[in-house]
């Protein structure tokens, strides 16, 4: 694995969290009904994890020589709750994923901090997907 691969695949990753603090603004404003006060404060909460996680990216692609990308991933659009949280679902177990792919190519580049960051992170993303699944079992169709 050589270092611009590796930062190339970060700001990827930098990207998706872009897209995802904007993702969970933006579903915050959006819930609707009687669950909308509990789905709102869901979905904020998550803007600290990804914003820590976008703010590690950023200051690793940097001290690897690289330039931060500064374009979010796009979000999905999604017209109600359940859409909303299959969308977040969906972006975390992609987020897991690729975290345990980069984990991989750190390990290959030999950065054992970028390592043990990156597996912290798969925790975080796995958390979330684990607590939205539990969310969207028995949702009403």
């Amino acid at each position: 694995m050589d270092k611009q691969t590796l930062i190339k695949h970060l700001n990827e990753d930098l990207a998706g969290e872009l897209g995802a603090i904007i993702q969970y603004i933006t579903y915050a404003a959006k819930a609707t009904g009687p669950y909308r006060p509990q789905l709102a404060q869901f979905f904020l909460a998550e803007v600290a994890d990804e914003q820590l996680h976008a703010q590690f990216l950023a200051n690793k692609i940097v001290a690897l020589g690289g330039e931060p990308i500064t374009q979010p991933r796009s979000v999905p659009a999604a017209a109600t709750n359940k859409e909303m949280l299959q969308a977040v679902l969906e972006a975390e177990i992609q987020a897991g994923k690729d975290y345990t792919q980069r984990a991989k190519e750190a390990e290959e580049f030999g950065d054992k901090g970028l390592v043990v960051q990156l597996e912290d992170m798969v925790r975080d993303e796995m958390g979330h997907s684990e607590e939205t699944e539990r969310m969207l079992r028995d949702w009403p169709l």
